[in-house]
């Protein structure tokens, strides 16, 4: 197997097409790591510890401001790369949006991005195709042109996808705990918007996502909008079950005159029952899962050392005596 996988790669490729190999995977996993880098995340504890030194961190305004000065290199191309459909142009805003992109341009840095990431796969794919593939039929070239411009131009979408679900998963685990914190401010005689903001600022550090959410939330609220609107839009923005009906705990309790500690009480106790019967479901599953693994990995070493030495004792036993 080594000896074809070797004669097609210098078939392919020529006598330093292992050098290729090993230089393109090495500029794939730079390529990977480069937004590790460039995004690092400031750890919890750091963050703790630089808020009591007095060190002023990041804050979002500036963060807002820098995506603006960078995407102003787009607005140039913006009849290119603006969605002219109302409804697909809302649909990715939402979905960037549930992605933690909130800045105007991020529909048009998405749009960007799949163009020249599809482009760049596509002239690569046809340098491969037309140039280092030898004598292949032109529609085996046709093909490494397109498959890799066509994963290219869905590759963002893909990430934004990926983005959304880790968001919501991050934001579903820390929402029992901000519900307590919410509920111990309330019962404190803090207004619902103070207990937001104070459950905000503490919850940051583990929970920046759902700490952002509320923020946003009480923000809108001190800007004079309608708290059920409020609410509601904080639901579309996180489009899990459990803030929906959190949102609508609210907006009933406070259409009906009800205590709002109550119901928060109430709620924020079916949140820790509902969380301990997630992580009951995942201890359940894990078996099934292991199953697998088990079976692929440690049934047949066994049967190679039970059953090895007696098949070759066999296989001896009838080759002295002609029978094999």
């Amino acid at each position: 197997m080594l000896e074809m996988l070797n004669t097609l790669v210098v078939d392919n490729l020529g006598p330093d097409g292992w050098i290729y190999i090993a230089g393109g995977a090495g500029l794939v996993m730079i390529l990977m790591m480069l937004p590790l880098v460039l995004n690092k995340k400031v750890e919890p504890m750091d963050r703790i510890a630089r808020e009591r030194k007095g060190v002023a961190l990041e804050d979002d305004n500036q963060r807002l401001s820098r995506h603006g000065d960078r995407n102003e290199h787009l607005a140039k191309y913006a009849q290119y790369l603006d969605i002219q459909d109302e409804e697909e142009m809302s649909k990715t805003r939402t979905l960037l949006i549930r992605a933690g992109y909130t800045h105007k341009d991020a529909v048009r840095t998405l749009a960007a991005a799949q163009i020249l990431l599809g482009l760049g796969l596509l002239v690569l794919g046809a340098i491969y195709g037309f140039l280092l593939a030898g004598d292949i039929a032109f529609f085996q070239k046709i093909g490494y042109m397109i498959v890799p411009g066509a994963v290219g131009y869905y590759l963002p979408k893909y990430w934004v996808g990926k983005r959304v679900a880790k968001r919501q998963q991050e934001i579903q685990d820390g929402f029992p705990d901000a519900l307590d914190l919410l509920l111990v401010c309330v019962e404190a005689g803090q207004s619902l918007d103070q207990s937001i903001i104070r459950m905000a600022t503490e919850i940051e550090p583990s929970y920046p996502a759902l700490a952002g959410e509320f923020l946003m939330v009480a923000q809108e609220m001190k800007a004079g909008k309608d708290k059920p609107d409020v609410l509601r839009s904080m639901a579309d923005r996180c489009d899990i079950n459990d803030i929906t009906s959190f949102v609508t705990v609210l907006i009933q309790s406070a259409t009906f005159g009800t205590s709002i500690a109550d119901a928060l009480r109430v709620y924020a106790s079916e949140m820790r029952d509902k969380r301990v019967m997630r992580a009951e479901e995942k201890a359940n599953v894990l078996p099934t899962k292991l199953t697998v693994g088990t079976m692929m990995f440690c049934v047949p070493p066994l049967l190679i050392i039970l059953i090895g030495p007696s098949l070759h004792g066999i296989a001896g036993a009838l080759s002295g005596t002609g029978q094999f």
